[in-house]
């Protein structure tokens, strides 16, 4: 499914995420971009997936945008599609598979959250397709977009109510 671009809208192409006017080098999964995305399979899913939130870590950058989250102690993202909690943010302890969302690295101080198989997931679809900061240019993510952290810092704050990423 393709829709036309807005203005405000995040749009990727290879290599790059265009968004008010500018193109940002940006990577995407190990899998490709793909129309059929399965849990695991390292692949970012085809499609127009609206932005629905943004996490950030408040003891290493400063709060991006009013609507921003702080990512707290125990934050974890369920990627488990046996449980319940599956593709939901979830507090530890937490049994089930799952991802940390205050992680050592830097990798997740700034995330944007894509409503991707959310909020009522169905099973094995695929969990948290998010934007966040890459490793290093060229290196693939499990599924996610990933950007330079200073783009990603740029974009934001710029941020408005409705704006989607369009994967094409």
């Amino acid at each position: 499914m393709t829709a036309a671009p807005r203005s405000s809208d995040l749009v990727l192409a290879p290599g790059h995420l265009r968004f008010m006017g500018r193109r940002f080098p940006c990577v995407t999964g190990r899998g490709g971009v793909t129309g059929d995305k399965h849990e695991g399979d390292g692949a970012t899913p085809r499609g127009v997936h609206g932005i629905v939130g943004m996490f950030y870590r408040p003891d290493r950058i400063a709060r991006p945008a009013d609507w921003a989250v702080p990512i707290r102690p125990g934050d974890l993202w369920s990627d488990d599609p046996a449980d319940e909690d599956y593709n939901l943010m979830v507090r530890a302890p937490y049994a089930p598979s799952h991802e940390r969302l205050r992680r050592p690295d830097p990798l997740y101080d700034l995330v944007l959250i894509t409503d991707w198989n959310w909020p009522r997931a169905r099973r094995g679809r695929g969990s948290a397709i998010f934007l966040h900061r890459w490793r290093k240019p060229g290196h693939p993510t499990a599924g996610c977009v990933a950007l330079a952290p200073a783009h990603l810092a740029w974009i934001a704050p710029r941020l408005r109510h409705g704006v989607r990423l369009i994967v094409g």
